[in-house]
């Protein structure tokens, strides 16, 4: 998920995007995938192996998201077709900093839904941006890089960001979230089309 809607709330403001310490520090920076690149629509894989490849992949995850500015990345958006995601989004309640090995996003029932529109952009998808309606409330559960179970709630933007990083990982982005039309127009002033 890219960044921009962090420095239009204030959030997080202008500073070094690639950490001096913490995760990412030991990854090396890969290039993101673009619209048009199949692994972008296929669900990845679920995650078998939680070892040091693990470890390395997300620590380039880290490195990668870092280097382009974002706040959450999947794995497929570095082409590795693997259930995995990294997040490092600041909202009002503090940093939210993590990965999620193997998620299964869980919402609220609808009639329980409070739904927030707002801007959402994708390192996947340069320089596009829209209006999208999400849930305000999210929970994943999953596993953290040694095989442990983790669950992680979010509101707001947090669960924008873990809403996003599940959709890339069932081969979704978040323009199959817009009308026909809107999305087609997104796409034109973008120059894009999808193969």
């Amino acid at each position: 998920m890219s960044e921009r809607t962090v420095k239009q709330s204030g959030e997080r403001g202008e500073q070094e995007t690639r950490p001096q310490a913490g995760p990412g520090r030991r990854g090396t920076v890969r290039p993101i995938v673009q619209l048009g690149d199949p692994v972008l629509r296929k669900p990845c894989a679920e995650v078998t192996d939680f070892g040091p490849e693990l470890e390395q992949l997300a620590e380039d995850m880290f490195a990668s998201m870092y280097a382009a500015n974002g706040c959450g990345l999947a794995a497929n958006q570095i082409g590795v077709s693997l259930r995995v995601f990294v997040y490092d989004c600041p909202t009002e309640e503090g940093d939210h900093v993590g990965v999620v090995v193997n998620p299964r996003l869980e919402l609220p029932d609808v009639a329980d839904r409070v739904l927030l529109e707002e801007e959402e952009g994708c390192l996947s998808i340069k320089g596009g941006w829209a209006r999208v309606a999400r849930p305000s409330y999210a929970v994943v559960h999953g596993f953290d890089l040694r095989g442990e179970p983790i669950t992680v709630e979010g509101t707001g933007y947090f669960a924008r960001c873990l809403q996003h990083e599940c959709d890339h990982l069932d081969g979704g982005l978040y323009i199959d979230r817009l009308p026909a039309r809107a999305r087609k127009s997104l796409l034109r002033s973008l120059n894009l089309q999808e193969g």
